[in-house]
């Protein structure tokens, strides 16, 4: 049995390339090429692709459809008419009408289970291996192959239990499945490193894993309730996790909010753990910079033809949320996460490659920027100017974003709907669009005070609650920072939740816990609860179909 999980594990083996402990680079190769390897070696090259599936599973067009297209956040129409379409699928996706042959729903439950499977390949094998850190790597395996279990869990209401890789997984729901992802937490947590940095898990990652599964336990017990009840014993524990990562001196809530989302986000203290996608990994390949901006927008004057799709838009609804928190001050002057402009028109019409820097955070009206190829001016500086929808071949209609933004035509086209750049648009990519070095986030110290507030809301401490949702406010000090609010409700606390975290794929998750997610917004009146779950592919239950019940389709679909 050893030899054969042996074999499995040179299937994903990488050789490893280590700068410093916290960089684990996978290069794949076969059985054959791995004799020869120290110990220290594939014992990395056995870790590695267990984190190295992440980087998949958050794509634009996988987990972030899930989480944030199925929400009051986001929408994407059929731009154009062109682009987009997809047979239908961020339609269907928006609407609550997704079914389950839908490509990105298959293609993020594949890339979970992949993950899941590369961790019990390490599980099974780093045991036999004698290189110091192999214990430390069984225990980052255990508790990675727990959050791939709280990913099945959140979005198709089941996970998967298995020790060899040659067994059928036995499949558990409910409070058997929180039971089962808590235990494989807390055995682990004692053994993790918290020095390695936020692309592995540590004992903070641990404690906000915990912190989040107990905070949805509700959901997770019963996803259909009309009403979740929120034990108090669980709130308690959301509490003391919070407390611990908060304690431990660790992690700071940085000063400036859009730092968190740049190139070299690795280092900022506010992560405690994420999808680790630095250049010299080789790995990164995520496109949430560019997913948003317009196709005539190019932001790098390094690659002057790396230019955006016009994508994912945030809806009317959401815009409104900050309009009326703030008005009749404009959200942008009130809030310093809304928006961060870098560019000033028209001072800044002829700038120097080094100073062109693109604004940030929710985009709107009309857009300037560099052109296609980087036009100059007679100084050889970048010319900005105005944009124009040029490579849609529409040059007279202007880059210019609006607040309506739906799936009628008009409502379709390529300049339709507020956008956002929170991410930045990766100044060290290799080809500019397609690239992002910035690691995306899981886990930030701020979403750690915004769940230490709700659970504290949900026992009766309001002014506890406010505390915390205040102190997340002031933080951002780089310029005038939020003002802080007078009271907090849960209505109030979901809405800051949009402001702190709008674009990082937890709005789903926040939106059935609070109640909100059978509600109507753009284009959107499906009120079915059923569609709390996705549907599980239909390629995977023809794949169990030699097993009698073995996996039946969630309700609904």
């Amino acid at each position: 049995m050893t030899k054969k999980i042996i074999g499995l594990a040179l299937i994903f083996v990488s050789l490893i390339i280590i700068n410093s402990c916290t960089k684990l680079n996978e290069k794949v190769l076969d059985e054959s090429s791995v004799a020869g390897l120290t110990d220290k070696q594939q014992a990395e090259g056995i870790i590695a692709p267990v984190y190295a599936k992440l980087e998949d599973v958050f794509l634009h067009t996988t987990y972030f459809d899930l989480q944030e297209i199925s929400t009051d956040e986001a929408i994407l129409p059929f731009r154009g008419g062109t682009d987009w379409g997809d047979n239908g699928i961020y339609v269907q996706m928006h609407k609550h009408e997704t079914i389950s042959s839908d490509a990105n729903v298959r293609s993020t439950w594949t890339n979970i289970l992949t993950g899941m499977s590369r961790a019990v390949t390490a599980i099974n094998t780093l045991p036999n291996n004698t290189d110091i850190n192999a214990k430390v790597f069984v225990a980052e395996a255990r508790g990675m192959r727990a959050y791939y279990s709280m990913l099945t869990l959140d979005l198709f209401g089941l996970i998967f239990v298995k020790e060899d890789p040659l067994e059928t997984s036995k499949i558990l729901r409910g409070e058997e499945a929180i039971a089962y992802i808590k235990s494989e937490l807390l055995a682990v947590e004692p053994l993790l490193d918290n020095t390695t940095g936020p692309g592995r898990l540590t004992k903070g990652a641990v404690w906000g894993l915990l912190t989040r599964l107990y905070l949805n336990a509700a959901v997770y017990r019963d996803v259909y309730a009309p009403s979740f009840t929120f034990k108090s014993e669980d709130m308690d524990k959301v509490i003391e996790y919070c407390d611990k990562i908060i304690s431990s001196g660790q992690y700071v809530l940085a000063p400036d909010y859009f730092s968190i989302f740049s190139d070299n986000n690795h280092t900022n203290k506010e992560l405690i753990f994420a999808v680790d996608q630095r250049a010299d990994l080789g790995t990164g390949h995520n496109r949430l910079a560019y997913f948003s901006l317009s196709g005539d927008q190019y932001p790098l004057a390094a690659w002057p033809t790396a230019n955006g799709t016009d994508g994912a838009a945030i809806t009317p609804d959401f815009y409104r949320t900050w309009v009326n928190a703030y008005s009749p001050i404009d959200p942008a002057a009130a809030d310093p996460r809304f928006y961060k402009k870098n560019l000033v028109i028209p001072a800044d019409s002829c700038l120097p490659a080094a100073s062109y820097a693109v604004d940030r955070g929710i985009l709107r009206g009309q857009q300037y920027g560099m052109l296609l190829n980087g036009v100059k001016c007679s100084n050889g500086n970048i010319k900005i100017t105005k944009l124009f929808n040029i490579s849609r071949k529409q040059p007279n209609l202007p880059v210019d974003f609006t607040e309506q933004v739906d799936f009628t035509v008009a409502g379709s086209n390529y300049s339709t709907g507020y956008r956002v750049e929170k991410y930045e648009f990766s100044k060290t990519s290799q080809s500019g669009r397609n690239f992002g070095e910035h690691d995306i986030i899981i886990l930030r110290l701020a979403d750690i005070y915004l769940m230490r507030a709700e659970a504290k809301l949900r026992k009766g401490d309001a002014a506890g609650a406010l505390a915390d949702v205040n102190r997340v406010r002031a933080a951002r000090t780089l310029t005038t920072p939020a003002p802080p609010l007078a009271a907090i409700t849960l209505d109030l606390l979901f809405r800051e939740r949009g402001f702190e975290l709008y674009w990082e794929m937890v709005r789903r998750p926040d939106m059935i816990r609070f109640g909100k997610y059978e509600g109507t917004w753009t284009e959107k009146t499906n009120t079915d609860v059923k569609k709390r779950l996705f549907p599980i592919p239909q390629t995977a239950i023809d794949a169990g179909s030699n097993i009698p019940g073995y996996l039946a389709q969630n309700p609904g679909y």
